[in-house]
């Protein structure tokens, strides 16, 4: 493998994944590490290469609602979702329908799917050029944070990279929400399709109990920098790195001077990947609002602070 991957075209990368290979692959919420959601070997490399359990399972990402038809069996509310919210960052979790389309591996030995639809343009020519599924876990080394740029991915993942796509940073910088449809509507992931949008669709969300081990990125710590992370701070302790938020907020990382959460949540990773670099002691954060999407933000941090579990 090249350890320090060059972009490439999307002809190139999809016939590294026919080939076996993993590819950096951009999405609309972070950077994937893609590879045949069919092949066994390919997924066990994506999991070897990220440090990740298996027993965490991957999303299936699709080029539309056709191809996730013939991997998970839809119901209405799958189908009013999917409508509504694809392409875009939405996984369902649904009863799979064609084991061998997304290997055992990929599902954990798991009877369902987490599928989506990415938006992302180079996302979609890629899985289109290649016809089927990839998956495509962030391309992190498992529990650090997810990286938001070409440059982060590269310096994350892209050893084990075959082949990679460079598609600017990303446009959402948080993982998808999670949803399954399995009994009652649960919510294991907050994102930036928010609780409220959803509910809005199919009704009230439950909570994640059991089947949270559905989904990816619920590890106690996880989207973790190497320096502590220390929540609803008021300012910096001496030593740490400071995301502020809001106007008024000082220092070079701050999260949105204009106080949105959009602009939060697209800096989010970027800033602690940076703060990391430059503030071993460690990182100080701002509250962050909890309504709408920032129950994703505020979801990530308290993984970052191994504050969930």
């Amino acid at each position: 493998m090249n350890a320090t991957p060059s972009a490439t075209s999307t002809e190139r990368a999809a016939q590294a994944l026919t080939e076996g290979g993993l590819v950096l692959m951009p999405t609309e919420t972070v950077y994937g590490l893609a590879a045949d959601a069919a092949n066994p070997r390919a997924v066990a490399a994506v999991y070897e290469a990220k440090g990740r359990p298996s027993f965490n399972p991957l999303i299936a990402h699709v080029a539309d609602l056709e191809m996730a038809r013939r991997i998970a069996r839809f119901d209405a509310r799958a189908e009013a979702l999917a409508a509504r919210f694809w392409p875009g960052p939405l996984t369902l979790v649904l009863p799979v329908a064609d084991e061998a389309a997304v290997c055992d591996l990929a599902r954990a030995g798991f009877d369902t799917v987490a599928v989506r639809a990415p938006a992302h343009p180079m996302a979609h020519a890629l899985i289109a050029a290649l016809g089927r599924p990839v998956v495509a876990p962030s391309a992190n080394r498992s529990g650090r944070p997810s990286p938001t740029t070409f440059p982060d991915a590269v310096e994350e993942t892209g050893a084990a990279a075959a082949a990679a796509l460079d598609g600017g940073p990303c446009a959402v910088g948080l993982e998808s929400t999670v949803v399954a449809l399995l009994d009652r509507p649960r919510l294991l992931r907050p994102g930036a399709v928010t609780r409220a949008q959803i509910e809005a669709v199919i009704g009230p969300l439950a909570e994640a109990e059991d089947d949270a081990k559905r989904s990816p990125g619920r590890l106690a710590r996880h989207y973790a920098p190497n320096a502590p992370v220390r929540l609803e701070a008021t300012g910096p302790h001496p030593g740490e790195a400071w995301l502020s938020f809001g106007p008024g907020g000082d220092g070079p990382w701050n999260l949105s001077p204009t106080g949105e959460l959009a602009e939060a949540a697209a800096n989010l990773f970027a800033y602690l990947r940076g703060a990391d670099r430059t503030h071993p002691v460690g990182i100080a954060v701002a509250p962050i609002p909890h309504e709408g999407l920032g129950e994703a933000i505020n979801d990530r941090l308290k993984r970052a602070a191994g504050f969930v579990g």
